[in-house]
């Protein structure tokens, strides 16, 4: 926090992540506060979160007469209700719903800019779509950790000088609801950067100021000339994308991102801003700076081609070799070992299954991390139970295969497991770690990493972790640190494989009772 506040107080940066340096790291572990109680199971944790878990009320005062959240005794209640949508989130959606379609499987992945208390992405999940939600920690505090806690899949996070840490091409749809973010400013920078993680046909979604400020600017308490200027700035900047806008329907506009970029280089030669970007890794996006340029599509043959190669709909996609591996650009990946990898976590998970019963229990986990997911198996293989996965593609990785991870209709983010995760205490019901302790083997401690996973992991949650014997012994007198009980079992192949698993439970602890 001290680190953010140098940055201009105006500046929306000092909301980015900000780490300590090394000889400022904390060695201790975090207590869950008093009273802590395993949360509400999904689907009534859609609604219901204990107050002991979240102990904030500064939004059922600010957000009261929006039906955000109420509280309601030792536990918080969330309607459904938002700024732009006093009807609920379910009836907000049918109402996206009837102007695209949300049924067909064609959108399986959505983030949601600015997201509140997630509930847009939590009425998403009950009709297949995986949604992302991210906000900054800041006046409305905690209200990521109310998404997580209600089982939302969430993270902390601000769109301002950096990338946003998702690939190229990633979501089948983006959303903001009145979520203050300056669309038109900044010579577009925000919607490009939008643009960069839209899929070719994607759509993005606006509701609240400037839309429909006709009928609203009396009640926003601004004046006609700057709603209209505003939207304005937004219709330029999204002409200037080559977005084509679909519809405007009372509160809520869409703009369709194209299925290439044949016309739009040809609209480049007339309209020179945004520029194209000069040759770039258009996936790479952890500390990576903002920029003021169009990320081209791949190239295509046809204007009905789509870039980058179709995507099979849901659920076909799951298990369809990705377009990105068809095409040959993630390095040392064919679809021959797309196949094997489908085939080895499916062996894997039933495994896991065997030694962990309460995997194989519908609704004992809900919020499940894996710390270096490659292709995505262990997730694909768990989408059938109540449950979703963040797979992390860690940035010292040899490949990045993030970008398939969402071509397969899952989610995930990168991370380097040297720094803290951007994410509240206690958001994991589960971890898995494959080889995560051989991959910063040199690169930072154990103990740290380990200290990370405690942080984020719930009491009585439970971790897998695979690696090699060696790192696994170091990992059990850890684990016999930090009080979780562990045990060193054998590979699904047998006794004489050197990698070994390692299954552990992260014991009930709380802070005391404050005096």
């Amino acid at each position: 926090m001290k680190k953010s506040l140098t940055c201009e107080r105006t500046d929306v940066m000092r909301r980015e992540r900000h780490c300590p340096e090394k000889d400022e790291l904390l060695k201790c572990r975090v207590p869950a506060p008093y009273g802590y109680k395993n949360p509400f199971k999904w689907p009534l944790s859609r609604d219901l979160a204990w107050y002991a878990n979240v102990p904030h009320k500064e939004l059922t005062v600010e957000k009261a007469v929006q039906n955000w959240i109420r509280f309601e005794g030792d536990r918080f209640r969330f309607p459904g209700g938002g700024t732009m949508f006093p009807n609920g989130a379910d009836a907000y959606i049918d109402d996206i719903g009837k102007l695209i379609n949300l049924k067909d499987g064609s959108i399986r992945t959505a983030i949601d800019t600015g997201c509140g208390v997630a509930s847009w992405g939590a009425y998403l999940l009950s009709r297949n779509i995986l949604p992302m939600s991210f906000a900054p920690r800041d006046t409305h505090e905690a209200q990521v950790q109310f998404a997580l806690e209600r089982g939302v899949p969430a993270l902390i996070g601000v769109i301002a000088s950096k990338r946003l840490p998702y690939p190229s091409r990633a979501f089948d749809m983006a959303h903001c609801s009145r979520c203050l973010i300056p669309w038109g400013q900044h010579d577009g920078a925000y919607l490009i950067e939008v643009d960069r993680v839209l899929r070719p046909g994607g759509y993005w979604i606006l509701s609240g100021p400037p839309i429909n400020w006709k009928k609203h600017w009396k009640g926003w308490e601004r004046t006609t000339d700057d709603l209209n200027s505003e939207q304005m700035q937004i219709e330029n900047v999204t002409k200037s994308l080559c977005w084509k806008k679909l519809i405007e329907k009372d509160d809520i506009s869409i703009w369709q991102k194209p299925t290439n970029h044949l016309k739009c280089k040809r609209f480049r030669k007339i309209f020179k801003n945004p520029p194209f970007c000069p040759a770039q890794d258009p996936d790479k996006a952890w500390y990576t700076n903002l920029e003021t340029c169009l990320t081209p599509l791949p190239e295509v043959s046809n204007n009905d081609e789509i870039a980058g190669g179709e995507l099979e709909k849901w659920p076909r996609r799951l298990n369809t070799v990705p377009p990105r591996i068809i095409r040959g650009t993630i390095q040392g990946v064919t679809p021959e070992i797309f196949q094997q990898d489908l085939q080895l976590w499916k062996k894997r998970v039933s495994y896991y299954k065997t030694v962990n019963n309460q995997l194989g229990q519908a609704g004992r986990y809900r919020n499940i991390l894996d710390m270096n997911a490659f292709l995505g198996g262990f997730a694909a293989n768990l989408v059938k139970d109540p449950l979703w996965v963040m797979n992390i593609v860690p940035v010292e990785a040899k490949v990045n295969t993030l970008g398939v991870i969402y071509e397969r209709g899952l989610i995930g983010t990168y991370q380097s497991w040297c720094e803290a995760m951007s994410t509240y205490p206690r958001t994991y019901d589960l971890i898995h770690a494959d080889s995560v302790f051989t991959l910063y083997k040199e690169r930072c401690e154990m103990e740290d990493i380990m200290l990370e996973m405690d942080r984020i992991l719930r009491p009585e949650g439970s971790l897998i972790i695979r690696d090699d014997v060696d790192e696994l012994v170091k990992a059990k007198r850890i684990a016999d640190g930090l009080n979780w009980e562990s045990q060193i079992v054998d590979h699904e192949d047998g006794p004489l494989e050197r990698e070994k698993l390692l299954f552990a439970v992260k014991l009930y602890w709380t802070a005391p009772a404050s005096a």
